[in-house]
């Protein structure tokens, strides 16, 4: 520090001291680089809570734009329209037509419809598998209603509208359905309890004593992740076998293209029942603008807060390792004291050093924060998002951190008294 005082006339008494803001610049980048080592170590505490700040808010707008791309896709494309004939007609017969599918392609927006039901089996009829040479007595099984194995009927639209993932086989087609054969699709869960490993043996799933092919083995599903512990088999052959579905149980699901969910079950009853169209309920997908504020905030909320933690850490490094440079530099402190530097210079060159330290740490990182949200979206083939309000605030941030953490530092380094500093 170089005090500057004007010449003062004979007799006058002494000016104080002033000290320019270049001076208290200089001084305080002299303090950090007198001890690189040490200012590296402090800077990355603010460099780790920025980064995570950046990286955090960052993944947040990723991950949400994400979420609300998939229930665009999925939850929003979705509608199911319920049999609800028993309410009007204690006596009525299913609601559901036996050519549904035909009568909704009349309706536009619609990609994939069709109408399921889960049969009803007595608790002691074992679903097995075995070989196709082996009777039903030869295999192990699991009991419908004990193991957690279910039989659903389901017509080949309503096997689409589930947005199926195949890991072996094929799906059983409108000829399988005309023709009433005995085929099904399995779910994952099915497969991994009875053993099936490979479609090659050409294995065969007895609901009791009928055999049923496995066509194809679902390795997951969009829509009903329930069925996945499923045997799905043609609806008119399910209907051969054990007859048609009871009041209320079967329901009719339609994957529609995006945008027409809401048309399309405002039209769907009236299409399928047009003289009894008060027999069918269709449920359209929830709001999702709704949805998507709700996800966005409780992340957001999260998220922040975890970030506001990591701030709060490098706050205390900067607050710690400047507070340890205050005791060592005491007797500096004191002789800049009695060369005529006042208690407010001494304060204001310990806030320029950690406030200098919180920014060059704010600045670093808000870089590796950015390079993290790229580098993750890449790997996930996500589209990164990062608001523009927070790469420019991050650094200050940052600056802001240091100012804070600096400020006890500085007060003590100001209430150092020369005399007792020297006699260190």
């Amino acid at each position: 520090m170089r005090p500057r005082t004007p010449p003062a006339p004979s007799g006058a008494a002494v000016p104080l001291t002033r000290l320019s803001v270049r001076d208290a610049v200089s001084e305080a980048v002299a303090g950090m680089l007198r001890r690189p080592g040490r200012t590296v170590l402090t800077a990355l505490g603010t460099v780790l809570g920025v980064g995570s700040f950046v990286a955090v808010l960052g993944l947040t707008a990723t991950l949400s734009s994400q979420i609300d791309g998939r229930f665009t896709a999925l939850t929003a494309t979705e509608v199911t329209v319920e049999d609800v004939a028993g309410q009007h007609d204690e006596f009525a017969a299913p609601a559901f037509p036996a050519d549904a599918e035909a009568r909704l392609r009349q309706v536009a927006g619609i990609a994939h419809a069709g109408v399921l039901w889960t049969v009803r089996l007595d608790t002691t009829t074992p679903i097995a598998a075995l070989p196709p040479s082996a009777g039903p007595a030869a295999g192990t099984g699991a009991g419908a209603g004990t193991g957690g194995v279910s039989v659903v009927a389901a017509s080949p639209g309503a096997v689409a509208a589930l947005a199926p993932v195949l890991g072996q086989g094929r799906l059983y087609d409108d000829f399988a359905e005309r023709t009433r054969q005995r085929v099904a699709v399995i779910g994952s869960g099915v497969a991994d309890r009875l053993g099936i490993t490979t479609l090659a043996t050409r294995p065969v799933v007895y609901v009791g004593q009928e055999p049923f092919t496995v066509a194809g083995v679902l390795a997951d599903v969009g829509r009903k992740p329930e069925h996945l512990m499923s045997v799905l088999v043609p609806r008119a052959t399910a209907e051969e076998l054990w007859g048609p579905p009871g009041p209320a149980q079967a329901t009719m699901l339609i994957d529609t293209e995006l945008g027409a969910a809401r048309q399309v079950a405002e039209l769907a009853p009236l299409a399928l029942r047009p003289d009894h169209p008060e027999h069918l309920k269709a449920v359209p997908p929830p709001d999702p603008r709704m949805l998507r504020s709700a996800v966005t905030s409780d992340l957001s909320a999260l998220f922040l807060l975890l970030a506001g933690i990591c701030l709060v850490i490098g706050a205390v490094g900067i607050a710690n390792t400047t507070l340890v440079a205050v005791l060592e530099r005491t007797g500096e402190i004191g002789l800049r004291r009695a060369l005529g530097a006042r208690g407010r210079h001494i304060s204001a060159q310990f806030l320029l050093e950690s406030a200098a330290l919180g920014a060059l740490g704010g600045l670093v990182g808000t870089s590796l924060g950015e390079l993290t949200v790229v580098a993750v979206a890449l790997a996930r083939a996500w589209t990164p998002v990062i608001h523009p309000l927070t790469v420019a605030a991050a650094p200050l941030a940052g600056l802001l951190t240091g100012l804070l953490a600096g400020v006890h530092p500085a007060l003590r380094a100001a209430r150092v008294e020369p005399a007792e500093a020297l006699r260190r």
